[in-house]
């Protein structure tokens, strides 16, 4: 149902109660029919995402989500520029503050879809309510009227804004002009490649970040952390940091020493004058060596293969991988006696609320957290360390706090996707597949229940929210026809800081499995991509894959130590494929060249958005496979920035990128994390070709 809500503007919305995000591999189906209420709700229900046409002509809608740079506000513009006739400049997206009840998780590539059907609604009720005003004011009939550029027009040319109109409109019970969204047949913003509603105050320094933000008395405050994971603090000596000027408060917080300052400058030189002794943390005596051994050992069993049947396996190793967002993590904290108020990048700003609140000792209620846009992402904003963390050191200092983690602090001590080891088997006989087994181990999440002074974070025990995981076994997706599909888990439990990143399960499941897809091919003397298309189930998956084949010309001929690599992947009722072109004549430095993208992820919102996040991913998959990872040394991470952190430049960026998005009038799929797993998977596999290898261990360069 659509509802009208008691205003002196026309204001409406919808219930987002049924938003979770769709199982791996489903097809969305329709929403059901609905018809607005005639209901006039007293004030916004939380659970509801709410439109308003205030009198200055804007439409209002506050986003129960957080813009990270995925470009969701701007897809949700759109759909209310669509059904509303509005223009796109008069759409203001906003972010809602957290919660006290529903639903603000921005993650599984849920956003979009989950969206889409309440933003239309509540647009289509709203423009016929609209049009029902200016056809009573004006005393015509509402079917003459047209709506444009956020006006009522009439058949002589007069016309009114839809600010004039609201009040009018809001008094409006039963509208005269039908209130169901436009077919996709009369679409005329959505499915248009559209430029991001906030690019240009993104480039011009406009947009605004916590780190932008000017609260009251809050000073900027950097953390004196230890030099192994879990380190505790033993003592220190504050007096020469205290002495320096610009040092406002020097407090002890699970994590270490916190430095409250009037600059950043200040901070971080007060911090490096503090005289720390450290106690290891309890992973002190392990290196990467012993890790891998233990997850080695931690695999399932294969067990026995299928009689009469030849064998391609696989042994798979992927390293700790950590987010490493542009913007590193901030906060901003005024925690009183009886209240407290944070500022921060939040995928989970409903948990974070509830931890900040346990953490300083007040009710959930007294805790107000506003939610700002976040300079990337990629999982590292479901948790809340650094918004923990302030709260704590605002309490402890008596004042406002503006905390910023440094890229060192981030890499060493914060989220990393977990490291994994895989054995798969492909069993084939008379030219097909008859049984695959995929069997893993990672690196557990389950300290999380434990007190999380042991990270050096925050000193409260929490259980982050994470993404859904895409499933342990590759039966659950059935993406190819391999006969008796199976797979298995075990577990290393560390005490590390572990989180969800971009792709979750998937981007080391499906890397792995393209990889012996490949080689099975190989051993039946077949085509890559041939093979491909006489075992995928999916029709949506083939044709994906026969355009970058098509496109991306595979099979053209390459100089020696070049090659192409291809794969493809399904989750979030999308699809997509991928070809990569790498340059491996020198193997130690291979250079991705070119890659061509795929995608069906049914109804394209924003299809210029789209070929960004396919872009993202492609990077995701160039630097994970060839060179970004994290090692663990005597317990600590050994990385501390984009220096060793390596990451794709653009110095390794393919130089033609090209994405395709194969038309379709089904509702909008997932797709924030679609490309990954394809692009890495391609990426290893053009690799092997190049250079007549069987690539194990990944980043290769490990």
């Amino acid at each position: 149902m659509v509802y009208s809500l008691a205003a002196s503007t026309l204001t409406v919305a919808a219930p987002l109660g049924c938003d979770a995000a769709p199982a791996e591999g489903a097809e969305p189906t329709a929403a059901a029919p609905r018809r607005p209420s005639d209901v006039l709700v007293t004030g916004a229900d939380e659970e509801m995402l709410v439109l308003e046409v205030t009198e200055a002509n804007r439409v209002v809608v506050r986003l129960p989500r957080v813009e990270v740079g995925q470009g969701v506000t701007t897809a949700v513009a759109m759909m209310i520029a669509e059904e509303l006739d509005a223009r796109l400049a008069d759409v203001d997206i906003p972010l809602a503050d957290a919660r006290a009840k529903g639903n603000q998780f921005t993650g599984g590539s849920s956003s979009v879809s989950s969206l889409y059907g309440p933003a239309r609604e509540l647009a289509a009720l709203a423009r016929a309510k609209l049009v029902t005003a200016a056809a009573r004011r004006w005393h015509l009939p509402a079917r003459y009227l047209r709506t444009r550029d956020t006006r009522v027009i009439a058949p002589d040319g007069r016309s009114a804004t839809f600010g004039s109109l609201t009040a009018s409109a809001a008094r409006i019970t039963r509208p005269a002009v039908s209130s169901k969204p436009k077919p996709p047949s009369r679409h005329r913003v959505i499915g248009r490649p559209t430029t991001r509603i906030d690019a240009r105050d993104i480039v011009t320094g406009k947009a605004r970040y916590a780190g932008d933000l000017a609260v009251a008395g809050a000073k900027p405050t950097v953390v004196a952390r230890p030099p192994t994971l879990g380190g505790r603090l033993v003592s220190v000596d504050s007096r020469a940091a205290r002495a320096m000027p610009g040092v406002h408060a020097v407090v002890k917080v699970a994590g270490g020493v916190a430095v409250v300052a009037e600059s950043f400058h200040h901070a971080f030189q007060a911090r490096d004058a503090l005289r720390i002794t450290w106690a290891p943390g309890p992973l002190a005596a392990l290196s990467d060596a012993a890790i891998r051994s233990r997850l080695r050992a931690a695999v399932p069993r294969l067990g026995n293969p299928p009689g009469g049947t030849a064998q391609t396996e696989g042994e798979f190793e992927f390293a700790f991988v950590g987010h490493a967002p542009m913007e590193v993590l901030t906060a901003v904290a005024d925690v009183r006696a009886g209240h407290a108020e944070i500022w921060f990048s939040s995928q989970t700003p409903m948990d974070a609320r509830d931890s900040i609140a346990s953490a300083v000792g007040l009710p959930a209620s007294k805790v107000k957290v506003h939610v700002v846009r976040g300079g990337g992402s990629f999982g590292r904003r479901l948790n809340h360390d650094a918004a923990i963390e302030a709260a704590l050191i605002s309490k402890a200092a008596g004042r406002p706090v503006k905390l910023m983690w440094s890229r060192a602090d981030d890499i060493r001590h914060g989220r990393m996707r977990p490291a994994s080891h895989h054995r798969i088997r492909a069993s084939h006989a008379r030219g097909r597949v008859v049984a695959f087994t995929h069997v893993m181990a990672s690196v557990s999440e389950s300290y999380e229940g434990q007190n999380l002074s042991a990270q050096g974070n925050t000193g409260i025990t929490v259980t982050p929210a994470v993404a859904p995981a895409s499933g342990p076994l590759p039966s659950d997706s059935g993406l190819y026809n391999f006969g008796r599909v199976s797979g298995d888990s075990g577990s290393v439990e560390l005490a590390m800081p572990l989180g969800a990143w971009r792709s979750v399960d998937s981007g080391t499941m499906r890397t792995a499995e393209e990889i012996v897809v490949d080689e099975v091919a190989r051993s039946l003397g077949k085509d890559p991509i041939a093979f491909r298309r006489t075992t995928l189930r999916n029709k949506a998956v083939k044709a994906v894959l026969d355009k970058v084949a098509d496109a991306g010309h595979w099979g053209r001929e390459l100089p020696a130590g070049r090659a192409q690599g291809v794969a493809v992947h399904e989750e979030y009722g999308s699809c997509v494929a991928c070809l990569v072109e790498i340059d491996a004549t020198d193997p130690k430095d291979p250079r991705v060249t070119k890659v061509v993208m795929a995608a069906d992820v049914g109804t394209a919102v924003n299809p210029r958005g789209l070929e960004a996040q396919l872009m993202g991913t492609a990077i995701d998959g160039i630097s994970t496979v060839l060179r970004a990872g994290l090692h663990i040394d005597r317990g600590a991470v050994r990385e501390s920035s984009y220096a060793d952190f390596h990451y794709a430049r653009q110095r390794h960026a393919p130089l033609r990128f090209e994405a395709h998005i194969m038309p379709s009038r089904r509702e909008p799929g997932g797709a924030g994390e679609l490309g990954v797993p394809a692009a890495a998977g391609a990426v290893a596999n053009a690799y092997a070709r190049a250079t007549g290898s069987r690539p194990r261990r990944f980043p290769l360069n490990f």
